[in-house]
């Protein structure tokens, strides 16, 4: 299964570049949760206001989802990052 995060920074986020260097190196550790395969955290490569930020791509079996939920390092992205969206869409797909 592939499970996309893809988020869109509010106003507090004044660097995005830094931000989302701290966010992929928070998920850099998901890979040792057993039944995920890879993570890929993509930046936007257009800056416009219609764009989303930065979308986080997870590889996993789709019985390791309720691990990376009860995961700390979804707990310290909900925690920290939380507050820093204006908005979060979350899809999941076979792959």
């Amino acid at each position: 299964m592939l499970h996309y995060i893809i988020v869109k920074y509010n106003q507090t986020v004044k660097n995005r570049q830094e931000t989302n260097r701290e966010i992929e190196e928070l998920f850099r550790g998901i890979v040792n949760i057993p039944g995920i395969m890879h993570v890929d955290v993509c930046p936007c490569v257009v800056d416009r206001p219609n764009r989303y930020d930065l979308m986080i791509e997870i590889e996993m079996d789709a019985d390791a989802l309720p691990a990376y939920d009860a995961s700390d390092i979804h707990k310290k992205w909900k925690e920290k990052y939380s507050g820093m969206l204006e908005s979060k869409t979350i899809f999941d797909r076979k792959s």
